[in-house]
C-alpha cells in the first residue's frame, strides 16, 4: 500500500527555482492588478491567504500520484471525490440554491465576471432562479485539490473519513456561525475562541485547509 509515513526530504535546487519563479510571477501579477493600489492591510492579508490556498492546492495536486487501481476502484474513488467536491462547493458558498444576489450592481439572473482582488477574482458569477454560482479562484483551486487528494486517499484506502471531515471544516468561512454558536454556548460570548471564530474566519479557514492538505497528502493515520 502506497502510504506516506514520514515527511519528505528537503526540496532540491530545481524545485526551489521553480517555486521562486512561481512566487515572483504571482507577485508581479498582483502588483499589476488595477485595484491593488487601494488595498488596505486587511486586503493585502486576504490576497496573501488566497495565494496560500492556490499554491498549496496546486502543489498537492502536482505532487500526488494516485496508487494503481482497477477500473472499478477508480470509478468508486471518482464518485466519492466528486460528491465530496460538490459538498465543498455548496458548504463553501460557491454554489447555492436560489438567487442570493441582493446588491444593485449584481443582476438577479444572468452571468457576469467580478473583478475582485487577486485570488478572489476574477470570479465567475451566475444568479438564476434555481441556482446561484460564485466561483472564487482560490476556493475553486483549494476545493479541487481536496477532492483530488480524497480520490487518491480512497484508492490508497487510508483514513478517508478523518481527512474528509477535516476537509469540510476547511469551509470555516461558511461554517463559522455554527462554530461561534457552539463556542458561545460552551465558553460564553466573550471567550477567546468565540471571538477568534467570529473575527478571523479567513485566517482559521486557511490554517485548517493547509492542515487538511497535509493530512490527505502524507496520510499519517493508522490502518
Amino acid at each position: 500500500m502506497n502510504v506516506r509515513q514520514s515527511l519528505p526530504s528537503l526540496p532540491n535546487g530545481r524545485t526551489l527555482l521553480y517555486g521562486a519563479l512561481v512566487l515572483n510571477t504571482e507577485l508581479l501579477l498582483v502588483l499589476l492588478h488595477p485595484g491593488i493600489a487601494g488595498l488596505t492591510a486587511q486586503g493585502w492579508l486576504h490576497v496573501a491567504l488566497a495565494l496560500v490556498w492556490i499554491n498549496v492546492g496546486a502543489w498537492a495536486v502536482l505532487r500526488t500520484d494516485p496508487a494503481p487501481a482497477s477500473p472499478d476502484q477508480r470509478r468508486t474513488a471518482f464518485v466519492v471525490a466528486a460528491g465530496y467536491f460538490a459538498v465543498l462547493l455548496y458548504v463553501g458558498g460557491l454554489v447555492t440554491l436560489g438567487t442570493t444576489f441582493a446588491s444593485a450592481d449584481l443582476p438577479a439572473t444572468g452571468a457576469r465576471i467580478a473583478w475582485l482582488i487577486p485570488g478572489w477574482g476574477p470570479a465567475v458569477q451566475y444568479g438564476g432562479e434555481l441556482v446561484t454560482v460564485s466561483l472564487q479562484p482560490y476556493k475553486l483551486v483549494g476545493y479541487f485539490a481536496l477532492a483530488y487528494l480524497v480520490y487518491a486517499t480512497v484508492l490508497d484506502a487510508a483514513g478517508a473519513a478523518v481527512s474528509g471531515v477535516l476537509g469540510l471544516l476547511s469551509c470555516v468561512s461558511c461554517t463559522w456561525p455554527v462554530l461561534t454558536t457552539v463556542a458561545t454556548s460552551v465558553l460564553g460570548g466573550s471567550s477567546a475562541l468565540a471571538a477568534a471564530v467570529q473575527n478571523w474566519p479567513q485566517e482559521i479557514s486557511t490554517v485548517v485547509f493547509v492542515v487538511t492538505v497535509g493530512l490527505l497528502y502524507w496520510r499519517p493515520f493508522g490502518r
